[in-house]
């Protein structure tokens, strides 16, 4: 990854934790409610981020579960009423909430420095900050398989996920068109470098179905994160595409026999996003910039498998962990990252027509 600065970056003064920690500002909140995927993901985010908060500002985290998408934001603040403070999303809906006028705008010059110093736009990696977001880890949509059901030897490459002559068995896949119209792109022979330039194009998505049509009837859809290692452990699919953090949690914490393809992994930024209008608006920068330094999101690598979006805070990682990253050396140059502006322009469309296929016989 290269580093780069951050143009649309907004002035102001850097919030100090210190002076928060001696009671500065007590007029706002003293808790914040904090919305994630759940699972081992909010589990770790409670380690890492959560309770050392707490104990340094006192301000009491009440943290929630949700799906993704912003329905639930919109709607919160099209009834007056917004209770999320921070939400740990999809950078794709950073800048589509953005563009909808539904997030507040998160000024660069209130996130912490690097480990050295330097100013987080030059510390974070490109793309990782937004007007409407700040990334914290990097993840990846990857599939793994049961070792079990393949003996012999199982898929190495993203289109053995669609042979299902060559590897039976059942799938798993999210219930979405996000990555799975890359992944099937990236199985029909497209280059890594074009696959949203024909993916923009009918035919292009047309090409992509197509190929999702060799596996529809053999294929579980799930929706949380927590279903695709159940999935497996219980002998329902023989692979799954899961989110990269689930399976190092089932194979390194569980022991489960499985096994990550890394080929065609479809990698993206989580983003730390704040509804507009919440009255906790201040306090809700404080946390992200707390949990957005460069030794808490090292501190996440010690909870689950998802990299630091910034450069000093990997330099923090430890070394027994960086190879279970979606950006170890090994593992980065075998996929893409997802596209947030292609999801933000085409998203619906693709949605809507996903959900066509899905129901069509």
């Amino acid at each position: 990854m290269r580093k780069t600065g951050y143009a649309s970056c907004l002035g102001g003064v850097a919030l100090s934790l210190l002076l928060v920690a001696n009671g500065a500002g007590s007029s706002q909140a003293e808790q914040l409610t904090v919305v994630g995927w759940g699972g081992a993901l909010s589990a770790a985010e409670a380690e890492a981020f959560d309770k050392p908060f707490t104990a340094e500002t006192g301000v009491k985290i009440l943290a929630e579960v949700y799906n993704g998408g912003l329905a639930q934001v919109k709607a919160q603040i099209e009834s007056g009423k917004v209770t999320w403070d921070v939400l740990d999303a999809e950078m794709t809906d950073a800048e589509l909430g953005c563009v909808e006028g539904l997030l507040e705008v998160i000024p660069t010059s209130k996130l912490a420095p690097g480990a050295d110093g330097s100013k987080p736009e030059t510390d974070f990696f490109d793309d990782a900050l937004h007007e409407c977001g700040v990334a914290n880890y990097v993840w990846a949509n990857v599939y793994a398989f049961d070792k079990q059901a393949f003996p012999d030897g199982g898929p190495t490459k993203i289109a053995d996920l669609f042979d299902v002559e060559g590897f039976p068995g059942k799938r798993g896949l999210r219930k979405s068109p996000k990555a799975n119209l890359e992944w099937a792109l990236m199985a029909d022979g497209v280059a890594l470098d074009e696959i949203y330039d024909v993916l923009a194009e009918p035919e292009g998505v047309e090409r992509a179905f197509a190929v999702l049509d060799r596996v529809k009837d053999n294929t579980v859809w799930w929706e949380a994160g927590a279903q695709p290692p159940q999935l497996l452990a219980d002998g329902e699919v023989a692979m799954t595409s899961a989110y990269n953090g689930r399976l190092f949690n089932a194979i390194v914490k569980e022991g489960q026999p499985f096994e990550i393809v890394w080929d065609g992994q479809v990698w993206d930024y989580g983003a730390f996003i704040v509804p507009r209008g919440t009255p906790n608006r201040d306090r809700a920068i404080e946390y992200i910039r707390f949990a957005t330094s460069p030794q808490r999101l090292a501190d996440l690598t010690n909870y689950i498998s998802y990299g630091p979006a910034r450069a000093s805070g990997v330099a923090l990682v430890a070394d027994d962990m960086k190879g279970h990253l979606p950006t170890a050396e090994a593992n980065f140059d075998k996929g893409i990252r997802q596209s947030a502006t292609f999801w933000s322009d085409y998203g619906d469309q693709l949605h809507e027509q996903f959900d066509a296929w899905l129901a069509a016989n």
